[in-house]
């Protein structure tokens, strides 16, 4: 089992492994009822029986729900990088347009698989229906610095930028795909990677 990485929401970081496997059973309690009854409806005291922990557990880590859901969401992003890190390990040195795909076939896998990610993703969501600007730009930070040595820039201002704007864009279109299909229309989707494509290739060829 992987750590969880320190999320500023935790009143208190993990330092024991028994600590830490408990937090990562209350923030995979957390994500199984964000699907199965919301956030609204969600509750410390819900989340602490799911898990199998006190309740006491629960608040040693996080005074209510909404740092909950952020922990996960902070949870989701290392994820995420991680698994991005590992798909760029097969693509060749430099080919930006596999290296975009891979950026975009693993959110849409952790869109479609990740428990309560369709809710919290990277922080976006919570209050339902609230799109902010800092999760974005924390991806696009992320993207930045794992993807500048892989494409051979400098991460500077204007590599910041053009990332930034394409997360805002992919992820609003990808919104729109969901909407419109549960699973994840194909057909925007495919539009978006073109999208992505052709703003990019300004930049990056």
């Amino acid at each position: 089992m992987k750590p969880v990485p320190h999320a500023t929401s935790l009143r208190r970081a993990p330092v024991q492994r028994r600590s830490a496997e408990r937090l990562t059973r209350i923030l995979d309690a957390c994500a199984e009822l964000l699907d199965e009854v919301g956030y609204d409806a969600l509750s410390t005291r819900a989340v602490a029986l799911r898990a199998g922990v006190p309740i006491g557990s629960v608040y040693r880590f996080f005074g209510n729900k909404r740092q909950m859901a952020d922990a996960l969401a902070q949870r989701n992003l290392e994820r995420y990088t991680e698994r991005v890190t590992e798909q760029l390990t097969k693509v060749h040195q430099g080919d930006w347009r596999a290296a975009m795909d891979a950026v975009l076939d693993e959110y849409l896998a952790m869109k479609r698989t990740a428990p309560g990610f369709s809710l919290v993703d990277f922080g976006n969501q919570i209050p339902v229906g609230v799109r902010q600007a800092e999760p974005n730009t924390r991806v696009a930070d992320r993207l930045t610095r794992l993807l500048s040595g892989y494409l051979d820039r400098t991460p500077d201002d204007e590599l910041h930028r053009v990332f930034l704007v394409a997360v805002e864009s992919a992820d609003t279109l990808v919104q729109l795909a969901f909407r419109t299909d549960p699973d994840g229309d194909e057909a925007i989707i495919t539009e978006t990677r073109e999208l992505l494509r052709a703003y990019l290739a300004r930049v990056l060829d």
